[in-house]
């Protein structure tokens, strides 16, 4: 026996250790294996009875298995009923409602599905046919009820499979509106918490609406008439007897809450795992009650739970074991409270707890199991069957036994193959699996398609199928490229399944992968390839935005994607496409919208979307708008100077409601004018009103936003105070005269809101401030103004005004001090002085003049002043006013010129006007500094002198002492040189500056001098001419002798690059020229040079044959730029040189024999060549060499007529020196 156990054990355990080999394989549809079933009807299988009858049961195996049906456990022979067919090739049932009654065949259907390896059944099909029964129509009593009582309508609609929706409307097919007031149950009920004289109406209506049949139901119309107490005592005799009354002698007063559903102080309710808990309490009330929801045992789920109609119904949805417990709501208003206990009890139909049951494949003599594991409440029982009968009635096999919820194989054979099926069930439900065992044989195939190329995202996991079938299982194996080992490891993970997951795919993981699958009955294998791809992103996502209604919005949505991908970019709103609606412009990268509406407002997600990739990312719209109106205004709490005001606030578009501005009419004074009366915030619906006697008040009650301020309310019923005595007296009483003998008393008049009363009026008294004197009184109706003649010029008196109505005076009044008409002051200020503080500034001094003689309210004193002589302009007369408020005696005179005599006179004023002026006085302001010279002007500037002209001050401001001159120079960088001062004679207007040091420019700066000091100084600046440079631009030119030639060298800062050198050479005048006819200046002196060149021409003819030394004449006036350029003649000869750097000295080069010319140390002046003397250069840097018999070789080579022979330079020079 302990053997037998052991071995049981040792089974089970290998069982569990290869039960992952043995996990569901697809067989191939070419071999063998048993029916599978692969779709069904549901097991509630609700039919419509106008359509045909379809169930439901297809299933595969090889051989294709036959299908057979039970009805209600019997045997359902399809060929009996001439109605019934079963599609070719299946065993689905249709049944031809034309020829069979529909309700024939509600039952409890099951089909099975058999071969010779076994047989599947489907689940227990109950067939029913959907109802959609007819409402009675019995016609139903007027319902008359006492306004501020609850009420219920009941719908009651007919049993309906299945239940049908209910709703309520009017005859117009528009649904009734509701509210935390009027609601409707989760029976269909229509429930008023309390009625008002609005909810009479005589189409009351409700629907119902069968989903299966797709009809809707109406029941009769009910008709309510609410009514006060005083219209029932009317009617009632009206409606005795065709009414059904829900009345009480006794008015209907506020209350506190009561539930009308569900009744008692608690209930329970049974739900079952995964469905909606709806719980619901409904109450009644006088104000409406607020009801709310609690877990007494823990919190509400939040991401599951929703409140409904008006928060009086509470879903759950999804329903798990912890929602079990208990729930409380509550109701609420200002007289109390209602609770109510739900206990709510969790039950569960069976659920797979890892799944329903395999198939297996095995090959002969393997190890299997198969695992039927399930939970329910309460927990369920297995019934184990074999190709549709109980296992415990089948043949015993020794390869297999039942353990509970699982069923062992070992060593099975292939008369072992077989359908199993698990049932499982409890009270509320069931679950039934089949699965088979198939024993086979079969060598290795590979079921991936070849050369299959898997696209892979870069840096995501990648998948490379193998899917394979084989009894034995086929051991998997990959390679990549050329099968240098197989990949297990490290970045490759092998799948039981035989998919070869890469966890990061990257660029060196591209290429060609090939699987081996292998069992002891042979081989296969397959290639593969995987490519990587770029990701795709999102780069920059759209932003929320809040816009206002009417508004434009743009959201972007810039990506990155695989270029070798097609990718679209799709936006969606809401989940769902877009509408088609031209305001939405929808590009690759961007969505705008345009004319932006409340119903635009949600949720806009950009979709970047292609084969293998996909990014996405959402915004908020927000579209805000100012707020609805509110709505159900009531009128509680009634007193004689307040009332409650309530309401229902609007919908706040997405902005929240930052207060509500409550406005009142009073229909009795001001009809269509409002006005504000209170203000409170957003976040109540609720104000205590202070009202005022006499006003016949409307309220109507607006919402403010961020946005703006809503529409008002529709006005609330009107609400009357009763009228009082005065509970205040007119403010701002006033006295004043408007004539020198007369005293006006003013008041501001009390509104119709503060009249509490018909009949006002005003009660005013007065009397003169002094001891002994009475009170005089008149009565003013319809006027805020009354006038006292006869008075004395300006004296108190004490004044107050009481308001008076018809039921009584207002309290007693306050008295205010008034004065009497005003008239001119009658004196002039004494003793008036003043004193010089400086030259620009005096205070004046004075006496106050008496009270009594100003005669009225003292509003300051007036200076008139005037600059009366100048020394300079003798004729100036300044008039001008300085005020000084209140009752003061000094003040400041500022601004005034210096160096002037001034007059002034004081005089003080009341508001009747300026009383006489005091005698006139003088005073003198001292020198001051001087204003700065008129002008400043810089004339023949050279480039070391200028001369500066100047004009005098206009404003002296004394006597003018001097003048001072600072002058600085500039350089081209703005930098300021030494300043040099120099002081000037008053007398003097121009100046001349000699020996000035060069400077681009300078600046001046001249100021006048008095005895009180120097004044501000004017600024001049002046732009000195350049340097003139030397006519030519070559300097120290020399030459000198050497062995081999004559070295010549100059320094230039000409522009041009090549420089020509003009010498003559055996005899044979030799030009080398400074190539100059481009140069600006030379063209400037075009004119004069024209006739210089003709006679040169002329020389060189006559002498183009003959040798000599030529003088040049050196050019020596540096302010003259004449420019001199030798004509190429025939016989001459030109020598370029060239110098590369420009503004240099030009370098000179040797030349061959009798033609050298070399740089050397340049020399300050030219050395002259006479006859036998040195040659000569002109400016330009031109050498013409004169040989002279000073040479005894070239005085026998040339003899003496050569060398008196006259020089064509002789003539150039003479002619240089003339111009």
């Amino acid at each position: 026996m302990m053997v037998m156990e052991m071995r049981s054990l040792v089974a089970a355990l290998l069982v569990l250790i290869l039960g992952h080999f043995t996990s569901a394989l697809e067989v191939p549809l070419d071999l063998p294996q048993p029916p599978s079933i692969t779709q069904q009807s549901p097991k509630d299988h609700i039919v419509d009875p106008r359509e045909n009858i379809v169930i439901y049961c297809e299933a595969k195996g090889k051989p294709h298995p036959s299908f057979s049906w039970t009805k209600d456990g019997t045997h359902f022979d399809v060929n009996e009923d001439p109605s019934v067919t079963m599609r070719p090739n299946s065993g689905t049932l249709e049944v031809d409602i034309t020829r069979a009654r529909p309700e024939n065949f509600e039952g409890v259907f099951q089909c099975t599905a058999r071969n010779k390896y076994g047989a599947a059944v489907s689940n227990k099909i109950v067939v029913r046919q959907s109802k959609s029964p007819l409402w009675s129509k019995d016609k139903i009593k007027p319902i008359v009820v006492k306004e501020g009582v609850s009420l219920v309508l009941p719908c009651q609609p007919p049993a309906g499979l299945p239940p049908p929706i209910i709703f309520w409307m009017d005859n117009n097919f528009q649904k009734l509106p509701q509210s935390k007031r009027v609601s409707q149950s989760l029976n269909g009920d229509l429930y008023f918490s309390n009625v008002r004289r609005e909810d009479s109406r005589s189409d009351y209506i409700c629907y119902a609406r069968f989903t299966h049949t797709q009809t809707i139901q109406q029941k009769q119309p009910i008709t309510v008439k609410v009514l006060t107490m005083d219209e029932i005592n009317d009617t009632m005799a009206d409606y005795y007897n065709f009414t059904e009354m829900v009345l009480n002698e006794a008015p209907v007063d506020e209350r506190k809450p009561t539930f009308l559903i569900p009744s008692g102080h608690s209930s329970s309710k049974m739900v079952l795992k995964g469905h909606v808990l709806e719980m619901e309490c409904i109450a009644e009330g006088l104000p409406t009650p607020e009801v709310s929801w609690t877990k007494v045992s823990g919190d509400l789920p939040g991401s599951r739970t929703s409140f409904l109609h008006f928060n009086k119904t509470l879903q759950i949805v999804n329903v798990s074991e912890s929602d079990a417990g208990d729930y409380r709501c509550s109701a609420k208003n200002q007289h109390g409270a209602a609770h109510h206990i739900i206990s709510v009890v969790v039950k569960a139909t069976p659920y797979w707890i890892s799944g329903p049951p395999k198939n297996l494949v095995l090959a002969p003599g393997e190890n299997g199991v198969l695992t039927c594991r399930a939970n329910g409440i309460p927990k369920p029982s297995i019934l184990w069957s074999i190709n549709g009968d109980l296992i415990e009635n089948s043949p015993k096999d020794i390869s297999r036994k039942v353990e509970d919820d699982s069923i062992i194989f070992t060593q099975v054979r292939v008369e072992s193959s077989a359908v199993y099926q698990c049932n499982i069930s409890n009270p509320y439900g069931y679950l039934l699996s089949n699965a088979f065992v198939n024993v086979l044989s079969e060598p290795p195939r590979v079921l991936t398609p070849a050369n299959k190329v898997y696209q892979v995202i870069e840096n995501r996991p990648a998948f490379l199928e193998c899917s394979s079938f084989g009894s034995p299982i086929p051991k998997i194996d990959w390679f990549k490229d050329r099968k240098s080992g197989i990949l297990d490891g490290d970045d490759y993970i092998l799948h039981d399944n035989g998919t070869l997951e890469i966890q990061v795919a990257q660029a060196q993981h591209k290429g060609k992968y090939t699987c081996v699958a292998n069992n002891y009955l042979g081989i296969s294998e397959n290639h593969v390839y995987l490519d990587i791809k770029e990701p795709t992103r999102i780069l920059k996502q759209p932003v929320d935005k809040v816009v206002q209604r009417g508004g434009s919005v743009l959201f972007q949505c810039i990506v990155k994607h695989d270029k070798d991908l097609h990718t679209t970019v799709t936006w969606l709103k809401d989940g769902e496409e877009l509408l088609d609606d031209e305001r939405f412009i929808v590009e690759f990268e961007s969505l705008s919208i345009t004319d932006i509406s409340e119903s635009d407002a949600g949720s806009y997600t950009c979709i970047v979307n292609n084969t293998l990739d996909h990014d996405s990312a959402t915004a908020e719209l927000s579209v805000v708008g100012r707020p609805d109106p509110p709505t159900d205004l009531e009128l509680t709490d009634h007193k004689k100077r307040s009332v409650q005001l309530t309401w229902i606030p609007g919908e706040e578009h997405n902005s929240p409601i930052q207060e509500f501005v409550i406005q009142y009419e009073d229909s009795l004074h001001r009809r269509g004018h409002w006005h504000d009366l209170a203000r409170v915030p957003g976040t109540r619906t609720t104000a205590h009103l202070k009202l005022s006697p006499y006003v016949h008040y409307t309220f109507r009650v607006l919402a403010r936003n961020a946005v703006g301020l809503s529409e008002p309310s529709s006005p609330s019923r009107m609400y009357k105070t009763d009228p009082a005595a005065p509970d205040q007296n007119p403010k701002g009483v006033h006295g004043s005269g408007t004539e020198h003998n007369n005293l006006v008393i003013t008041w501001e008049p009390l509104t119709g809101l503060h009249s509490n009363g018909p009949g006002l009026r005003y009660k005013v008294s007065w009397r003169h401030k002094r001891p002994g004197t009475d009170w005089t009184t008149v009565t003013v109706a319809n006027n805020s103004k009354f006038t006292v003649s006869g008075t004395p010029t300006f004296s108190p008196y004490e004044i107050k005004v009481q308001a008076v109505n018809d039921l009584g005076e207002g309290p007693e009044p306050a008295v205010v001090i008034g004065y009497s008409g005003e008239d001119l002051p009658t004196a002039a200020p004494a003793n008036v002085q003043a004193v010089v503080l400086n030259s620009t500034l005096v205070e004046l001094r004075w006496d106050p003049v008496p009270s009594h003689l100003i005669r009225g309210h003292i509003q300051g004193y007036k200076i008139n002043y005037w600059r009366k002589h100048h020394k300079h302009n003798s004729d100036q007369m300044e008039q001008r006013i300085l005020t000084f408020s209140g009752n003061q005696s000094r003040g400041m005179l500022p601004g005034l010129h210096p160096f002037s005599h001034y007059s002034f006179e004081v005089r003080v004023f009341n508001k009747k006007g300026d009383g006489p002026a005091s005698k006139t006085q003088q005073f003198k302001t001292p020198e001051g500094e001087p204003g700065p010279p008129a002008s400043l002007l810089v004339t023949n500037p050279s480039l070391d002198s200028l001369t500066l002209e100047w004009n005098p001050p206009r404003e002296h401001n004394g006597h003018i002492t001097g003048y001072t001159l600072r002058y600085q120079p500039v350089n081209n960088s703005n930098e300021l040189g030494p300043e040099e001062e120099l002081a000037l004679a008053a007398n003097e207007t121009s100046v001349t500056l000699q020996n000035l040091k060069y400077s681009p420019r300078y600046k001046f700066y001249l100021n006048a001098r008095t005895s009180a000091g120097a004044g501000p100084a004017i600024f001049e600046e002046a732009v000195m001419p350049d340097k003139v440079r030397p006519a030519s631009p070559f300097a120290n030119v020399s030459s000198s002798l050497e062995e081999d030639g004559a070295l010549i060298s100059w320094e230039y800062w000409g522009q041009e690059k090549n420089v020509y050198v003009e010498y003559i050479a055996e005899n044979t005048v030799s030009n080398r020229q400074v190539d100059i006819a481009t140069q600006g200046w030379f063209i400037g002196l075009m004119c004069a040079i024209a006739l210089l060149i003709l006679i040169l021409l002329i020389i060189c003819f006559i002498q183009r044959n003959k040798g000599g030394k030529y003088p040049v004449k050196e050019k020596e006036d540096a302010h003259t730029d004449p420019e001199f350029q030798p004509m190429k003649d025939d016989d001459c000869t030109f020598v370029e040189y060239s110098d590369n750097e420009d503004h240099k000295p030009l370098k000179g080069s040797r030349t061959p024999s009798n033609g050298t010319v070399k740089r050397e140390d340049s020399d300050d002046s030219l050395v002259d060549y006479g006859e036998g003397g040195d040659g000569q250069f002109n400016e330009d840097g031109s050498f013409i060499g004169q040989y002279s018999g000073k040479s005894s070789s070239r005085d026998n080579d040339e003899g003496p007529e050569s060398a008196g022979a006259p020089s064509p330079l002789n003539a150039m020079n003479s002619l240089n020196s003339f111009v």
